[in-house]
């Protein structure tokens, strides 16, 4: 275990491995994982959070999160 201003929670996202800082919340991630928050919609742990709630929503280590972005066409 790692102290300190070093040490990561480490969640899955989309997939994959993602260190974050403790107490990174959704909005962070979005923010480190996509261009704009436009279109995009995120759940943690199978539960859909709002983006109200984004700035507020913390991340546990272990949580897996899923960020989807809305795609036009057809």
């Amino acid at each position: 275990m790692t102290h300190g201003p070093h040490r990561r929670v480490v969640v899955t996202v989309n997939g994959e491995a993602y260190e974050a800082v403790p107490g990174a919340t959704v909005a962070d991630l979005v923010a480190a994982w996509c261009r704009s928050p436009k279109g995009v919609a995120v759940a943690v742990d199978g539960t859909v959070v709002p983006r109200s709630e984004w700035d507020a929503t913390s991340m546990a280590p272990g949580s897996t999160v899923e960020v989807v972005t809305a795609a036009a066409g057809g």
